[in-house]
């Protein structure tokens, strides 16, 4: 699909990731952009349109698809981390908290537009996931069993909505440059550099984006003997 004069809805659009793909899709020439966040008041770039969006409550969900129905673009990239290990009972909030947002918002967003995308087209659809939808990091393993959850979603829909003429396309990327990761040290990517490649994608009709070096080489772990999944940690 051609960026070009298309009509996108942003999650999670009031900074970081969310913020570079407003303004790089403004950039590329988009004809309208949607801005999401929990808090629109949040977003303060010029020349979109705020809306407010929590993910995870099924009324703003609705509303978001009744008030975009000319989207011809959604990106899905609201989303929480919360460090936590696994085992203790007093995890299960956070456990709960990421799944809602990471996998069951992106599955509510999906099916709320998806026929919205048909009528307009087709269009495209595209997932923020992570490297760690491939391997469990230490510190983050729930959050890796939710974006885990989230890659396999996206196949299927994928396969699903390729009837409808719709581009599912899922992101993989390592840590970024955002308020997410400021608490770690390393290597990080610069989010405007991400949502540049994911754009170049979606106009060329890829449906897989990995992002960085970390990411491709993740992946290529996977075929490895033994597999980067069973080494990393």
């Amino acid at each position: 699909m051609d960026i070009k004069g298309c009509v996108a809805l942003v999650t999670g659009a009031n900074r970081g990731l969310g913020r570079a793909f407003v303004q790089a899709l403004l950039t590329a020439g988009a004809s309208k952009v949607y801005a999401a966040a929990r808090d629109p008041s949040s977003i303060t770039l010029p020349g979109i349109h705020p809306i407010k969006l929590d993910v995870t409550n099924p009324e703003e969900v609705d509303a978001a698809a009744r008030s975009c129905s000319d989207v011809t673009l959604v990106i899905n990239n609201a989303g929480i981390f919360r460090s936590a290990p696994i085992v203790p009972a007093s995890t299960q909030e956070n456990t709960r908290a990421e799944m809602e947002a990471n996998f069951f918002g992106t599955l509510a967003m999906s099916r709320a537009f998806a026929p919205i995308l048909k009528a307009n087209g087709g269009g495209a659809l595209v997932n923020i996931l992570s490297l760690t939808s491939w391997i469990s990091a230490s510190g983050a393993a729930l959050y890796s069993a939710s974006k885990a959850a989230t890659w396999s979603l996206t196949n299927g829909l994928r396969n699903e909505l390729r009837v409808n003429g719709t581009l599912v396309t899922g992101v993989h990327v390592g840590p970024m440059d955002t308020d997410m990761t400021s608490h770690t040290q390393g290597q990080k990517s610069d989010p405007v550099d991400v949502a540049q490649q994911v754009l170049r994608a979606v106009d060329a009709g890829q449906e897989e984006v990995l992002a960085d070096a970390t990411s491709r080489q993740v992946k290529a772990g996977l075929s490895a003997e033994p597999s980067v999944y069973l080494t990393a940690g």
